[in-house]
């Protein structure tokens, strides 16, 4: 059976996509921010693949080809902007601010806690772009000499924090403009965030998507001078 399973194309497609319908029926069923889609499916293949004893790269044979659509589908968030384009002609300068605030504090906030707990330049560069969309962290990574892999899980991790913290902070905090709450989650907490501003409302998903590529085009440079910091 184990054989089967890793030698199919199919297997790593397979079992992504039923976890990940697994979590979108716990979140329907329980309406809570903990039962994140991405989160829960996450979890269930780790403890399918322990408990199958299958290894990562069997799972990443077929899983892979879903990786292939990511870009893409990035892409497509653009879609929601470009129907609030007049919305954002009248708040540019707001949005920029937001999102030029958001990776600064994003930076600073890693530089901080990298320095207290006495990181190393290695650790330090692989933490840089957590708050960017995993294709251009890897990018990042990759170029500042991180650990890509960490940087990968960091990434995820970041962005499911985002989406299930998003509302209470709002809340706690008492934001209910709808464009700030959109650039809050694209700089912090990029495309699975987004996933959660589109839930909140077409304003909110469509600020957080511009945020998404902005972000991830002013981190690249700001990344590279934090660099130098550690």
């Amino acid at each position: 059976m184990k054989d089967l399973l890793c030698n199919s194309a199919y297997f790593g497609v397979l079992i992504s996509i039923v976890c990940y319908e697994l979590g979108v029926i716990l979140k329907k069923k329980f309406k809570q921010p903990i039962f994140n889609p991405l989160f829960i499916s996450i979890c269930t293949v780790i403890i399918m693949l322990l408990l199958l004893n299958i290894d990562y790269e069997s799972y990443y044979t077929g899983a892979k080809y879903l990786s292939y659509l990511m870009t893409p589908a990035t892409v497509c968030l653009a879609i929601p902007l470009y129907e609030q384009l007049e919305l954002l002609k009248n708040n540019f300068k707001a949005v920029i601010a937001g999102i030029l605030s958001g990776v600064i504090t994003s930076l600073s906030c890693v530089f901080a806690l990298s320095f207290f707990f006495s990181l190393d330049h290695k650790e330090y560069v692989t933490l840089l772009p957590k708050s960017v969309t995993t294709a251009i962290g890897i990018g990042i990574s990759e170029e500042l000499g991180g650990i890509v892999t960490i940087t990968v899980a960091v990434i995820l991790i970041t962005g499911i924090l985002g989406n299930i913290i998003a509302e209470t902070v709002f809340k706690l905090f008492r934001i209910e403009e709808p464009i700030a709450k959109g650039v809050a989650i694209g700089t912090s907490a990029h495309a699975i965030g987004t996933t959660k501003a589109m839930e909140l409302g077409e304003i909110e998903g469509s600020m957080s998507s511009l945020s998404i590529a902005v972000t991830g085009l002013i981190t690249i440079i700001a990344a590279s001078i934090f660099a130098n910091f550690i």
